[in-house]
């Protein structure tokens, strides 16, 4: 039945390489539960009030809604769409809402805010607008945002890592560990763990990537252990550059808490409208739509690549469904309180240890589900230990660029800038617009217009129009 129902043979797949895929999805991204409530749970509305409507932050609450959300939304992902994919609340978004919207109005209004974002995205979808852009953009763009994202989540996984890290003064937005030095037993475990992986994949061990999270975060524990490092982050003025980077390892006291959803359905559907003019409203509700809606793109475009499922003209199977799918996962974060949910590119980590079909994300899904009983378990494993999976598969990402034609100005030039954006950006959806809007008008330039499909000209009016949001705001205002 499972076979049938998840095309995994057909696939070229087997059930324990989608359980080991969906696994090690869960493990690259798990880190979610911890991080966003760091990011939404510590920051006040314009009232004053944290998220829950207290004087207090409630991590625990954030965290239990954070894991239900991507639990549920992930498994229907694998039922419904049938593809290698987990969803979960968006970073950057999540602290777009936090620090550009909460800012200016309640926490029940900014989160219904995100459910209108998503009403919409799902009619788009329903109207078949947002395939039809999908279908729009040339396979060799698609081919140029599969390898950005690579550089992207490769970039991510040394930052969170702590072998990169930001400067903090100079010109130099970025350099090697602390001031140019590799400091800390934590650097070392990631060191462990990336060669580990590298070590499995050459010898072509099943399960490369997830015994190597799981051997890694072992000796992380031994480490933290015998040199008590503790956390990177002590307090916003003190930090220690040698620490662990989210999770401190160690062997939990706790293995299973009682979870609390009393966030569910805290949201005001409309109520940002009285708290702020309708212009401005519209305008935060185009800004996570446009994000929300290109990530997406972006992010399933780069899991057809690398899974082998993407056609000729790189269209993939079920794209409606997927699409759809990705669109109810906006609502549910807004009714849920948690931001906005979206598909996740480091769904690529179970990809690139088999994952082909929906039967992986079934199982991130559950593990998600888990987690909301069992976060003390899922605290074990830290930043250093499952972040050289992501390095990892930004290589694999990277291996499509042979695929670009680089001879043609039109093509070559919007692949470079969507590549090169998204790292230096931090922003899949700022490379793809750049790479939209310099395609289009590259193709007018050579007199070659005619070959650009009518949505793109339509796309790129309105990625201007996101990239001019703060000008017109000030225009407005």
């Amino acid at each position: 039945m499972l076979d049938s129902y998840f095309k995994i043979t057909q696939r070229g797949s087997t059930v324990g390489r989608e359980v080991r895929g969906g696994v090690v999805t869960f493990f690259t991204m798990a880190y979610i539960v911890a991080l966003n409530p760091l990011i939404i749970g510590l920051s006040k509305d314009a009232d004053g009030k944290f998220l829950g409507g207290g004087d207090a932050p409630n991590l625990a609450m954030i965290a239990a809604t954070t894991a239900l959300i991507a639990g549920i939304l992930t498994i229907l992902m694998g039922v419904v769409g049938n593809y290698p994919l987990a969803l979960a609340t968006g970073l950057g978004l999540n602290t777009f809402v936090a620090v550009g919207i909460a800012t200016k109005m309640s926490w029940a209004d900014a989160m219904g805010l995100i459910v209108i974002e998503g009403l919409i995205i799902t009619v788009l979808v329903l109207t078949g607008f947002r395939t039809a852009v999908f279908r729009a953009v040339p396979a060799q763009l698609k081919i140029a945002i599969s390898v950005g994202i690579g550089l992207f989540i490769a970039l991510i996984g040394l930052v969170d890592a702590g072998f990169v890290r930001r400067t903090g003064s100079g010109p130099v937005p970025v350099t090697l560990g602390d001031n140019g030095t590799l400091v800390g037993w934590p650097v070392v475990i990631f060191a462990f763990g990336l060669f580990l992986m590298i070590g499995l994949m050459v010898k072509k061990v099943k399960g490369a990537l997830l015994i190597g999270i799981g051997l890694a975060t072992v000796a992380a524990i031994a480490v933290e252990s015998a040199f008590k490092i503790g956390p990177n982050f002590i307090a916003p003025d003190k930090i220690n550059p040698k620490g662990w980077g989210l999770n401190v390892p160690a062997i939990p006291t706790d293995i299973v808490s009682t979870p609390d959803f009393g966030l569910l359905g805290h949201f005001s559907l409309f109520g940002s409208f009285s708290r702020i003019s309708a212009v401005s409203a519209i305008l935060l509700i185009f800004t996570l739509l446009l994000s929300d809606f290109f990530d997406t793109v972006g992010t399933v475009t780069a899991i057809g690549h690398e899974s082998g499922l993407i056609d000729a003209d790189g269209n993939i199977p079920n794209n409606e469904r997927i699409l759809f799918v990705d669109s109810l996962a906006a609502v549910a974060g807004g009714a849920g309180s948690i931001s906005s949910n979206t598909s996740y590119i480091e769904s690529a980590s179970g990809v690139g240890e088999g994952a082909r079909t929906g039967l992986a994300s079934v199982v991130t899904g559950a593990c998600f589900l888990l987690t909301t009983f069992l976060a003390p378990l899922v605290a074990v494993i830290p930043y250093e230990a499952a972040t050289p999976a992501l390095v990892i598969v930004g290589f694999l990402m990277m291996t499509q660029i042979k695929n670009i034609d680089w001879t043609d100005y039109g093509i070559a030039i919007p692949a470079f800038l969507t590549m090169i954006l998204m790292p230096f950006t931090y922003s899949i959806s700022v490379g793809i617009g750049a790479g939209f809007v310099s395609h289009v008008i590259i193709r007018v330039i050579q007199g070659r217009r005619k070959e650009v499909h009518p949505l793109l000209y339509v796309v790129t009016i309105l990625f201007l129009v996101y990239f001019l949001t703060s000008p017109i705001n000030t225009w407005i205002g």
